[in-house]
């Protein structure tokens, strides 16, 4: 079993949670959520909010000024190939007890899944949170990881830009 390495972030007074399915396999220079070299998250997030990060910190101090909390829907699991596909993801332990708390301390009115995955797993898993809190608003971002050939790069930068949450930063740069 791999446990997740990441488990969750979350900032005071969250409005808003991206939940993924699971974290991919080790690499260099993964330090956090959707890190590895080829997915396609945080370039797009760049481009979205008109921001570099460079690292791990940048980005939390971004999803600090967002209201952002992070986290994915398996907090464990095996894998039955050597790739970071979600369909080698086997024997799930999901993350209930971190999401049901995020959901608790905070005010959250959406949820963001970074994939259609995500979100099937959260919606056969998690019906409990779901009946507990029936005002929350789930969307669904393309993935991010580039075997999603459904959508170029830059049309998954539309619609996340039009999807995700706007800030005063954002807004200013975009200005610019």
């Amino acid at each position: 079993m791999i446990t997740h390495p990441f488990l969750y972030f979350c900032p005071p007074k969250a409005k808003y949670l991206l939940l993924g399915s699971f974290c991919a396999r080790p690499q260099v220079g993964y330090d956090w959520f959707y890190g590895t070299k080829v997915n396609q998250f945080w370039s797009i997030i760049e481009s979205v909010y008109n921001i570099k990060l460079e690292n791990k910190e940048a980005k939390q101090r971004l999803f600090t000024k967002l209201g952002i909390a992070i986290s994915d829907v398996i907090l464990e699991c095996d894998r039955n190939a050597a790739n970071n596909s979600d369909t080698s993801l086997v024997n799930p332990v999901f993350n209930t007890k971190i999401i049901s708390n995020i959901l608790k301390k905070n005010k959250i009115s959406k949820i963001y899944f970074s994939s259609k995955f995500a979100e099937n797993l959260f919606k056969r898993n998690f019906g409990e949170l779901m009946d507990k809190y029936i005002s929350l608003e789930f969307i669904v971002l393309p993935s991010p990881s580039p075997r999603n050939a459904r959508f170029c790069k830059s049309v998954k930068f539309s619609i996340y830009r039009f999807l995700l949450p706007k800030c005063i930063y954002y807004l200013w740069n975009f200005i610019l």
